[in-house]
């Protein structure tokens, strides 16, 4: 009986906090991190850094100079150098280091060790980011920050930056617009598209930004932001009188800008630009974000009269995609599909979308579509997304860089609830006033009062 009592008295509470860890680790892994994993792979690093970095063939010969000291002063084996570790610095995350790399050694040598180190050290991940020349950055991940997606509480927002998802090395996605102006994301049906085109209108709707819309699924997609909508156009045909006011507008910005070139001689270089973001304050049009859902609808045509109108309004999306930008005008394109299938003009519209966002579609082709032209080996990772995963992508630009991001979850009413809030801040923009979507008011229930009123007699 006393044994019995012994290994209850011991063993209950170790079975509860194993299965306590085991619990937390599964439905919360922040604070599982937070409390166990942090610091067990901490002390795996500090305890294993040389021989794993060894192991890895990360070390160089030492120095003569070095040799000499560690033979005059002691009798230990002269061991080979490994880059010099700076502080450990811990995240909600995971963990960060930099390191000094030995003369002879490049951020490809360390990348190339990453799988090595994430299993020597029991992390997640592990990603590297050149910092400097001869120092680069380790960001060691604890657990799957896709799997739960909480976004960090500071991100670099502003004017035309939206953190829009999380990326898999537990840094924020922001899409800045100002530097990737226009922007092409792709997905099939229930894979995360419309979440990310919902935090990207919440994200501007709070800013001095006109937002337009051109959604040719009857507006299902973008009506619920319709307070917030400087213009919507819901079918093909509204789409064709739409673009050509926004085009005019792009005219009327470039005439403002070139009148304010054409002033004085004397007058100081940084007053004269190329776009408006040069231009006064008192002076500067507002920014138009162009929403574009379902941008196959305005492709397909069924007679000779839809072939017309489709060129002219490819063409006029071309224009916006090539001379916007200057103008303060901005392009994001969603669709299933997109590709030379489409058409004419279907090809160049793309190569002028510098963004690329792939979530899950339904074949490799589709997936070549949107990154095969700018970073190859990314396809395959858009085409192992998971149906379980929805709001998962791959996102890539131009410059050949991509990495895996997710959305976290947005309700359609709170995303709506947003951008009514925010309809006071729809710029006055006279050329888009007919194109401004009806709100329907919202109704507000009398209460009911809380004692009957009785009428009073003589």
């Amino acid at each position: 009986m006393t044994e019995l009592t012994t290994l209850l008295e011991v063993g209950g509470p170790v079975a509860a906090l194993g299965g306590g860890a085991a619990y937390t680790r599964a439905k919360c892994p922040a604070v599982y991190w937070s409390a166990i994993g942090g610091p067990i792979s901490t002390a795996r690093l500090l305890s294993s850094y040389g021989s794993v970095m060894e192991a890895c063939g990360l070390t160089v010969a030492p120095s003569r100079l070095r040799v000499l000291a560690v033979k005059a002063t002691t009798r230990r084996e002269v061991r080979p150098v490994p880059p010099r570790r700076g502080i450990i610095r811990p995240t909600s995350t995971g963990l960060r280091l930099r390191l000094r790399l030995a003369p002879g050694q490049e951020p490809a040598d360390v990348a190339a060790s990453a799988e090595r180190l994430r299993h020597a050290w029991g992390v997640h991940a592990v990603y590297v980011t050149t910092i400097k020349p001869g120092v680069v950055e380790l960001r060691l991940v604890g657990y799957d920050v896709l799997r739960r997606v909480r976004m960090p509480r500071k991100t670099d927002a502003g004017l035309l930056k939206v953190p829009v998802a999380l990326r898999e090395d537990a840094t924020p996605f922001v899409r800045d617009y100002r530097t990737v102006p226009h922007q092409l994301t792709l997905g099939a049906t229930l894979s995360g598209k419309s979440m990310y085109l919902r935090h990207l209108i919440t994200g501007l709707a709070p800013q001095a930004v006109a937002l337009v819309g051109i959604d040719c699924k009857r507006g299902v997609e973008l009506a619920p932001f319709a307070a917030r909508l400087s213009a919507l156009a819901t079918d093909p045909d509204e789409a064709a009188e739409l673009l050509p006011v926004l085009v005019k507008e792009m005219e009327d910005r470039y005439d403002l800008i070139k009148a304010r070139q054409g002033i004085a001689p004397d007058t100081a270089d940084e007053e004269i630009t190329s776009d408006i973001w040069g231009l006064p304050e008192s002076e500067r049009p507002t920014p138009v974000v162009l929403f574009v859902d379902e941008v196959a609808e305005l492709f397909l045509t069924a007679t000779r009269k839809d072939e017309e109108r489709r060129d002219e309004m490819v063409t006029q999306l071309i224009r916006l995609a090539q001379l916007g930008r200057a103008a303060g005008i901005y392009l994001e394109v969603c669709g299933q599909r997109f590709g030379a299938e489409l058409g004419k003009g279907a090809t160049m519209l793309r190569a002028q979308l510098t963004g690329r966002v792939c979530h899950r579609v339904n074949d490799e082709a589709s997936a070549k579509m949107a990154l095969g032209d700018i970073a190859p080996e990314a396809v395959f990772a858009a085409c192992a997304i998971a149906s379980e995963l929805p709001g998962l992508a791959v996102a890539g630009d131009t410059s050949g860089g991509w990495s895996r991001i997710r959305t976290p979850y947005l309700s359609l009413g709170d995303a709506a609830e947003i951008c009514r809030e925010s309809a006071h801040l729809v710029p006055d923009l006279p050329a888009l006033k007919p194109f401004r979507p009806d709100v329907p008011v919202r109704l507000v229930a009398t209460p009911d009062p809380a004692a009957l009123p009785h009428p009073v007699t003589d």
